[in-house]
This record gives structure tokens, sequence and C-alpha cells, in this order.
């Protein structure tokens, strides 16, 4: 297949399309692939670094309230389908998929206008607006969460596939990397972040908890985002607590994974895909901050069959964190209920199961 592929904005967009790709690859499927999406987007730098052949449209966003700026976003689009048809037209791609964000809109209408086969993937409980709207043109609907399906009126279009990350991470096995950090891989370990930039309100919380952290049967890696790191470490330099890593980030974090026993940390799309993979219990504490509150959401999803929990930001601090965490790591019978209801909810091979929908639209 030829595929050109279109997600942006932020990882949660991105790291699906990487992992799609990476099966198509895989499984000898790829005869060429084509990534389009921002030259001022993160995916400019991580597409990129793969060396994934990448082309750019300019789009933007459209503001909630009366802006001139929305003239300039309407601009954009129309501009933007108009190089997105050309790209097509020279790249000649057999399907269009598009993982979210402002930029894919332009090339998947686009793709619908030349009647190539298209699908998109929503990877949250909450649809963004750019599939809402795409929803109307596209061959296909892919989503990673049931509870998604009411936000589309095209019933006949959705399939439930998974998030492609999670059979990225679903074959990883332990591989005591926790070593790289000072840490026992024989003892039970919690993995504490708050994405790349990291968590403020969570780093502040997990600070209060240093010291009894060390005194329990468990160990803690805490990844501070690198943007804290600095004043966290500033904050316990007077401490030397066992049992405690603190780093400032973690490299190919999902290896690290399967050596995990508990994770704490926001319940973005991408992260769930991954622990649910692996079945590991987790503790989320939803960023308030992102498009309608989704990572509340996405977290109730996995709270209502038992296999997390979730601290709201304004009810996190170091005891509530503290006593949660201590309830799952404590409790062998409570934790393994828990990553077995994780594990029930994951989709292991859900790449293969969007691709399943790629090969069928383009027969």
């Amino acid at each position: 297949m030829r595929v050109i592929i279109s997600g942006g904005g932020t990882g949660g967009h991105i790291y699906p399309a990487i992992a799609l790709i990476k099966q198509l690859k895989k499984r000898n499927l790829l005869d060429d692939v084509l990534y389009v999406g921002t030259q001022k987007g993160l995916e400019s730098r991580i597409v990129k670094e793969l060396d994934i052949p990448f082309e750019t449209v300019e789009i933007q966003g459209f503001k909630r309230k009366l802006s001139f700026q929305n003239v300039i976003t309407v601009k954009l689009f129309i501009e933007g389908i108009f190089k997105a048809r050309k790209i097509i037209k020279q790249f000649k791609p057999d399907i269009v998929v598009g993982t979210g964000g402002y930029v894919s809109s332009s090339i998947v209408y686009a793709a619908h206008t030349l009647k190539i086969p298209t699908i998109i993937h929503e990877q949250n409980s909450i649809a963004g607006v750019t599939n809402k709207f795409l929803g109307n043109f596209v061959n296909k609907i892919a989503i990673s969460f049931q509870e998604v399906a009411s936000e589309f009126k095209e019933k006949d279009k959705l399939v439930l596939t998974g998030n492609p990350r999670a059979q990225e991470v679903a074959g990883i096995k332990k591989n005591n990397r926790l070593q790289e950090f000072g840490l026992d891989p024989k003892i039970p370990t919690v993995l504490i972040f708050g994405g790349s930039r990291g968590a403020e309100p969570l780093n502040r919380a997990v600070i209060g908890c240093l010291k009894e952290f060390s005194e329990q049967s468990y160990q803690v890696l805490f990844a501070t985002g690198k943007i804290h790191y600095d004043y966290v470490k500033e904050a316990i330099k007077d401490t030397d607590y066992e049992n405690v890593s603190v780093v400032s980030y973690i490299d190919n974090m999902p290896e690290i994974l399967p050596d995990v026993d508990l994770i704490v940390g926001r319940s973005g799309a991408t992260s769930i895909a991954e622990i649910t993979a692996l079945g590991i219990p987790a503790v989320f504490i939803p960023s308030p901050y992102v498009t309608h509150d989704h990572q509340t959401t996405n977290a109730q999803i996995l709270t209502k069959v038992n296999a997390a929990k979730m601290i709201k930001e304004p009810d996190l601090n170091d005891k509530s964190l503290m006593e949660v965490v201590n309830q799952i790591m404590n409790d062998k019978q409570l934790h393994d209920e828990m990553a077995d209801n994780s594990k029930k909810l994951g989709m292991p091979d859900a790449a293969d199961l969007l691709i399943d929908q790629m090969l069928d639209l383009t027969k």
C-alpha cells in the first residue's frame, strides 16, 4: 500500500500514527508512506527523527470566542486543501489515514474530494473537533473507546480497533532497565510521571511523599519532567531517600513499563493504551487543562471496572496520593485484581485491527 498519514499537535495524535507505520512495515504491507503535518508542530521533529518522509501544510484551529483569527483559520483551511490535493496527486496514495489534530482536516478532506479511501482514528473517549468534522466525509471511523461512539452520527462507519500504540508495547518483556536508575528489578516498583514536560501539582505532592515512600517495601521511580527537574532537586537537596530514584525524563518509556507494578500520572489516550496492553494498575490525576476535560472521561472508563484509581487535581496532595498508592501496593489481592481488569481492557492487536480496515478499503 501507498499510505498518507496525517496527525499532529500532540503526541496523542502522533504516536499512534507512528505505531501504525511500524506495524505496516513489519507486515511488509507498506510500499511507500508520506506523513503530512505542520512545520511548527511536534510532529515535524518526531517524524523527521524517524526518517519518515514528511510534508507540511499550514493550518490552525478555531478560537472558541469570536476572533479575526477565525477568518485566518478558514483561509488557511482552504489553502491547505489546495496544497493537500497537490500532495495527494503527486504521491498517489491508496489510502489516507488521519489520526487527529487540525492538520489532518485538510489532507483527509482533500482525499475525500479526490475519491481516495479515507479512515480516521479517534484515540480519546471524547471525540476531537477535527474528527467530528471529518466523520461526515470519511469511509471509516476507527475508535479506541466504545464510549466515544455516541459522539458520531455515522454509526455505520464506526469500528472499534483500539490504539495502535498498544500493539507496539504489548510484546515488550521485562528487561531490568530499572538498574539504570539505581533500583532493584526484584522489588515492586511505582512509576510516577506527568508526561515529558511534567506536571507541577503532581510533583509537589510527590515531594511531600518521598520520605514515607522511602520507608515502604516497594520502590519509586519519579520522573519530574525536564522543566521541573531543577526545582524538585533543589527541594530535596538535603535528603537521601532509599528506594527512590528521581530523574528528569525516561527515554524510551515503554521499554520500562513491563518492570513496573503501578503507574501514577495523567490519563492521556496513549498512556491508557500502553498500560492496558500490559495490564498495569494505575492512579490517574487527569489534566484539567485539556479540551472537554477528556482525560477525566478517559480515566473514568478504567475506574468504573476497578482497573485504576483517580485523584482529581484539586484533591491531590501528599496525603491523598500516599493513601491511594499504599492502598494498592500493600494489598496484593487488590493489586492483582486491578491488573487483571486493566488487561481485560487492553487491545494488544490494535494496529492489526486498524490495518484490517485499511486493507478492506483498498481491495
